[in-house]
């Protein structure tokens, strides 16, 4: 007579809890992954705005006249400057637009500006150089224009 044995099989308790931490010590590490990724999504966003925001206050400023047209000092409002020196000192809490008006959206960023004095660049060239300091949190950035006498 001959005895079959049948062996069932199956997983041991102790196969189940090595897979177990296995599996959660690789669910943890993509889930650090996942976190520090998803926590600076928005510093792109954030420098591009802060890009933005010193290429319009530059490109506003050099557009105005190297020496003051009217000959007064410190016009009152943002919305009278009509040369680079006006905006010496500009510092604005926040965004404001060229009339002095506040952007909501863009609460969290500060402009400083400064306007140097007269430098000779090569070629015999007078000109101010301006400097637009933007900053936020975790960012800060100074973009540089020259505005020449010409």
């Amino acid at each position: 007579m001959t005895v079959h044995h049948n062996k069932e099989a199956g997983v041991t308790l102790i196969e189940l809890i090595i897979s177990m931490v296995i599996i959660s010590i690789a669910l943890t590490g993509i889930l650090t992954v996942m976190n520090l990724t998803v926590s600076h999504s928005a510093d792109p966003v954030i420098q591009h705005q802060a890009v933005a925001i010193a290429e319009s206050y530059l490109e506003e400023i050099l557009l105005q006249s190297y020496a003051d047209p009217d000959a007064a000092d410190g016009e009152a409002s943002r919305s009278l400057f009509d040369d680079v020196d006006d905006y010496d000192g500009l510092n604005d809490i926040g965004v404001y637009d060229h009339q002095g008006n506040a952007v909501a959206t863009l609460a969290n960023y500060d402009v400083a500006v400064s306007v140097s004095a007269p430098v000779t660049l090569p070629g015999s060239v007078i000109a101010k150089k301006v400097t637009v300091s933007v900053s936020a949190t975790g960012t800060s950035l100074n973009l540089v224009g020259y505005r020449a006498n010409y």
